[in-house]
């Protein structure tokens, strides 16, 4: 009896004790994703590690020293950029944060209104209604810069912060993600059950739908929020005043004053690394939404 469960507990005919099984080729080959990953994310966080470094050196180290070593001028850099034009950089970032987050905001509202009547509701032409908004999602942005100029000019909208705020209210890329995932997350049997209650439309959407959507809705918010805060183009044609510049275009024409004044390229990059930090921020205030079940608003509610 010993002898038998000693024979079924040895390792198995020629194998090595105390080794992996499985073929080492499979293992090879699934090293392969992890090495692409790892090499992708050095790729993407490389100019973010010159920028935090950059925005340490004073400007003489800016051009003298290891790019990847760390300067001691940070704290003089954050006095300089303050400074500047009486602290026209956080006039910057504050027209930034009106633009991306009203934006963003007004934005992820409509996109979740016209997502979910997409989803929930027949009626005469919305195939074509939502394969215009698809063509949309393929235009290039820079395709309607010029006609939404023409359009804001007519209205004498022009230089205004309007100009930059009404454009990015309707994302077609918005509408088409709210809709797929209001059809995903939103039963039809719960929507018909809340007006066998005797509930409104616009309370079986706050109250049941709306809490249902709250993950997706947080992924198109953010995405415009990204998106606003770093577009460039659509300011650089509608604005004229340096006082409503958003902060990618304020730091273009500080880049700019840069190629006759050195000095300011170290404004430059402690200007970049700021401007990032409010992103960076937002991702990490709003990811747990994320994690958040689709139904737990159905079960609140």
């Amino acid at each position: 009896m010993s002898s038998l469960a000693l024979r079924k507990a040895g390792p198995a005919a020629g194998t090595t004790p105390g080794t992996a099984q499985g073929p080492p080729l499979r293992r090879r080959i699934a090293l392969v994703p992890t090495v692409t990953l790892l090499l992708g994310a050095v790729y993407c966080l490389l100019p973010v590690a010159w920028v935090i470094i950059a925005a340490t050196k004073s400007g003489r180290e800016l051009f003298s020293t290891f790019t990847f070593l760390p300067g001691t001028g940070f704290t003089q850099n954050l006095s300089d950029l303050s400074a500047y034009r009486d602290g026209v950089y956080w006039q910057w970032m504050g027209n930034s944060a009106l633009y991306a987050g009203l934006g963003a905001l007004l934005s992820t509202c409509v996109s979740a209104f016209s997502g979910y009547a997409l989803a929930t509701y027949r009626f005469p032409g919305r195939e074509t209604m939502f394969n215009v908004l698809l063509a949309g999602v393929l235009m290039p942005p820079v395709i309607l810069a010029v006609p939404q100029y023409l359009l804001l000019a007519k209205a004498d909208l022009t230089d205004s912060h309007l100009a930059v705020l009404l454009p990015q209210i309707l994302s077609p890329y918005g509408v088409y993600l709210s809709r797929i995932y209001a059809a995903a997350a939103v039963p039809a049997d719960v929507v018909e059950a809340g007006r066998m209650d005797g509930a409104g439309e616009w309370r079986i959407f706050t109250r049941i739908a709306l809490p249902m959507m709250i993950p997706g809705m947080v992924t198109v918010f953010l995405f415009q929020f990204v998106a606003i805060w770093n577009n460039f183009l659509l300011p650089y044609i509608m604005l004229s005043d340096d006082e409503k510049f958003p902060i990618t275009l304020g730091l273009y024409t500080l880049l700019e004053q840069g190629a006759n004044t050195p000095a300011l390229y170290t404004l430059v990059v402690t200007g970049a690394f700021l401007a990032v930090l409010p992103l960076v921020v937002l991702f990490l205030v709003i990811q747990r939404f994320w994690s958040l079940d689709l139904l737990s608003g159905a079960v609140k509610s």
